[in-house]
């Protein structure tokens, strides 16, 4: 009898071959690019161009920017890294932590078939786990392993350490330049902004934020109880409360307005995913823009 990880594996690798084969893969090897570490030449700078690839001592010398080129690398290196802390754990169906461990695993697979290697930081204030990066369907299989087992329980009212959990990828990472994909919700300690924009000048790093549609607009539930997932407060709450809901959906759109502040000063542009869509159809969409970014 197969085991719950190589299910879900398996039933991944089933939707992925009918979803994506032939679609969106060329020549390459896989559809995300590797990152090239060996310089090769200069060219004047494009409009198109990432600015972290201006040589500033050319560009004072001669007057114009120009920009180094690279020899692409044929083997990449790829890091999930994923929050498992309490809010994760919300969600209706699904929830967030399911969304994200499938669209994480089909990621993995994806990138593991063209022969490269992916690893995965799990992080929670109670603990971390950093899984090395390999290839093979065996290291997309531990993978998957490891996010279906359940996430230590935090301490009662702490909130998630965001910046540390990017700190501590920024750390496992600094060996060699790699495609960094952070999934979260976002939802814990300010200050994260700088650790992230600091992990963007050394990789390739693509955001995902995970989120609930009631965490947006609040459903019409009648008197519920509420609690949050990260402190553990309650709070008994009437649902059908017109102020209340106009005064909820003022503060999620102020945090919207602030994660999006956030990400712009740290370079990022996020994907932004709920737990109704339809993974594959945003899996694809992250290959999409992936392309237009290079080219």
């Amino acid at each position: 009898m197969s085991s719950a990880p190589d299910r879900l594996l398996r039933r991944l690798e089933w939707r992925l071959g009918r979803r994506l084969d032939g679609r969106l893969q060329g020549s390459y090897r896989t559809v995300w690019h590797g990152a090239g570490i060996d310089f090769t030449d200069l060219r004047l700078y494009a409009a198109e161009d990432d600015v972290r690839h201006i040589d500033w001592n050319v560009t004072a010398r001669l007057d114009e920017p120009y920009v180094r080129q690279y020899t692409e690398d044929r083997e990449m290196t790829a890091w999930l890294v994923i929050d498992r802390s309490a809010s994760m754990r919300f969600g209706q169906g699904a929830g967030k932590e399911s969304t994200a461990t499938e669209l994480a695993v089909s990621i993995a697979r994806l990138i593991s078939r063209g022969g490269n290697r992916v690893g995965a930081i799990l992080y929670d204030n109670a603990g971390h786990q950093v899984i090395p990066p390999r290839g093979g369907r065996d290291q997309v299989l531990r993978i998957t392993r490891e996010l279906l087992r359940p996430a230590p329980k935090g301490r009662p009212g702490t909130t998630t350490d965001l910046a540390a959990m990017l700190r501590l990828a920024a750390t496992t990472t600094s060996r060699r330049r790699s495609l960094v994909f952070v999934m979260s919700d976002f939802i814990g300690e300010q200050g994260w902004d700088r650790p992230l924009a600091q992990l963007t000048h050394r990789h390739e790093v693509v955001v995902v934020r995970v989120v609930d549609p009631a965490e947006v607009e609040l459903p019409d539930l009648g008197v519920i109880l509420v609690e949050d997932a990260e402190t553990g407060e309650q709070l008994l709450v009437d649902t059908s409360d017109p102020l209340l809901r106009a005064r909820l959906a003022d503060q999620a759109g102020a945090r919207e307005t602030e994660l999006a502040e956030g990400m712009r000063r740290a370079g990022v542009s996020a994907q932004r995913i709920t737990t109704d869509q339809d993974l594959l159809a945003v899996l694809i969409d992250m290959v999409r823009r992936s392309g237009r970014g290079r080219r």
